[in-house]
């Protein structure tokens, strides 16, 4: 049978791994698709570099537009990134009739919806393995995997680069500046590194994750987003010394009033086993209400293993492009007549509504008196003790200090609550600096 024929937009990092992986292993792919894959032609503004990187017999050209126009491809591989352009091909490709891989987790988490209908309408695929996670076949997981399920919550470290920056900062007592720039000059982040160490990027991936555990509409615009920026050393150590550690999580939840959709620094305890992912390796917890909790763990970026995840999508487009499209597995798991208006039943909760446990450090007065006062407002907004510790100031004068870093765990609270006695505690004359709010996460 003759193979599939695909075409390239972008052959960069991920495009040139997954022309290599396709030709390495060719046959074992054509034995498991039952048809051979072909890359046939590639579309790159650097078309000498293009050439070099393919070889002979691919027709290699500067305009993506011709890729899409040519009647013979049949998969357009869309691997430029970003909102403008990218999302014009790909609707370009998806009006021509083609199915289409993208591992732009930005452009659906924003578009979607967007992007789904259209290709529903027009009887085409768009697979999206490799927009989360990298080489981990989390996609899968959620989609097919777990079908059976009720699926209860998920939570992933699932940003490479922030993983590696906090991982840092643990091993070697590094402050946030000092350990981003360790990750710039091993290549693990970018010379603006802003997407990854805002928690961009992470939102742009659970927002896609939550669609598909729960049957919701992509919603990146209600998820809330907090990075790592202003993690401090001292309250990893803190957090070490309490039984956790500090991850910046995204974390999708089913609760009564509707979905959670939130990114930041979470503490985790450290017997958990997403807690002890180190380095840049990604990791996705889910919790099904018949299967319990799963992990999946694995390199979520990097050349290959992002090709893993494309040509896994190339694999499955090629056994089922020829079948009826409703009969194909639905692009969010859920077929799309059925999934819930976002302002039905399950609306994406403000943060204000996110009910979840808390670390809180005061920088206070080392005084009598303060303690009492401290818990007992905690006490009158109803937000109880969990466990606590008291240290000396370290970077403020040593023995003799007049500071004192009081570290409270709370149990579960409203985080607008929380708010509400971070700002009556906060005008205390006896707190003498910016509290600091780190979420907690059990994941049990």
């Amino acid at each position: 049978m003759k193979p599939i024929q695909v075409g390239l937009l972008g052959i960069g990092t991920v495009g040139s791994g997954v022309f290599n992986v396709l030709a390495r292993n060719q046959e074992e792919i054509q034995r498991r698709a039952g048809r051979g894959i072909a890359i046939t032609m590639v579309a790159d503004l650097d078309v000498e570099r293009a050439k070099n990187a393919v070889g002979e017999g691919v027709d290699v050209v500067s305009d993506a537009r011709a890729v899409i126009a040519n009647p013979n491809i049949d998969i357009v591989i869309e691997l430029i990134g970003g909102y403008g352009i990218a999302k014009q091909l790909v609707m370009e490709a998806i009006a021509a009739g083609k199915h289409v891989v993208t591992a732009n987790k930005a452009l659906l988490a924003v578009h979607g919806s967007e992007i789904f209908a259209a290709a529903s309408a027009k009887g085409v695929m768009v697979a999206f393995e490799a927009a989360v996670a990298g080489g981990i076949p989390i996609i899968k997981a959620l989609r097919e995997g777990l079908t059976a399920n009720r699926i209860q919550w998920l939570a992933g470290i699932i940003n490479g680069t922030t993983n590696f920056i906090l991982s840092e900062m643990r091993d070697k007592g590094l402050d946030f500046d000092a350990a981003l720039k360790d990750a710039q000059r091993l290549g693990y982040a970018e010379a603006d590194p802003t997407f990854d160490i805002e928690g961009v990027d992470a939102a742009h991936k659970v927002t896609i994750m939550s669609a598909i555990a729960f049957g919701i509409p992509v919603q990146f615009d209600k998820a809330y987003i907090e990075g790592i920026t202003k993690l401090a050393a001292q309250d990893i150590k803190y957090a070490e010394q309490l039984g956790y550690r500090i991850k910046l999580l995204g974390v999708s939840k089913r609760v009564d009033k509707g979905i959670e959709l939130r990114v930041h620094p979470s503490l985790v305890p450290a017997k958990r086993l997403i807690a002890n992912v180190e380095g840049a390796m990604n990791a996705v917890v889910v919790h099904g209400d018949a299967v319990g909790t799963t992990l999946y763990y694995g390199k979520g970026a990097g050349s290959e293993p992002t090709a893993s995840a494309v040509i896994a999508d190339l694999v499955d487009i090629t056994r089922l492009h020829t079948a009826d499209p409703h009969h194909r597995v639905p692009h969010l798991a859920f077929q799309p007549g059925t999934l819930q208006d976002a302002m039905g039943d399950l609306p994406v909760l403000p943060m204000d509504e996110v009910v979840t446990s808390y670390y809180l450090r005061l920088r206070v007065a080392d005084q009598a008196g303060v303690l009492a006062r401290v818990t007992g407002l905690l006490a009158q907004h109803g937000i109880s003790v969990d466990a606590m510790l008291q240290r000396e100031a370290e970077d403020v004068g040593g023995e003799g200090s007049t500071q004192t870093d009081l570290i409270i765990l709370t149990h579960d609270a409203r985080e607008g609550t929380v708010n509400a006695v971070l700002a009556e505690l906060q005008a205390l004359p006896t707190v003498l600096a910016p509290i600091v709010r780190i979420r907690k996460e059990e994941l049990n």
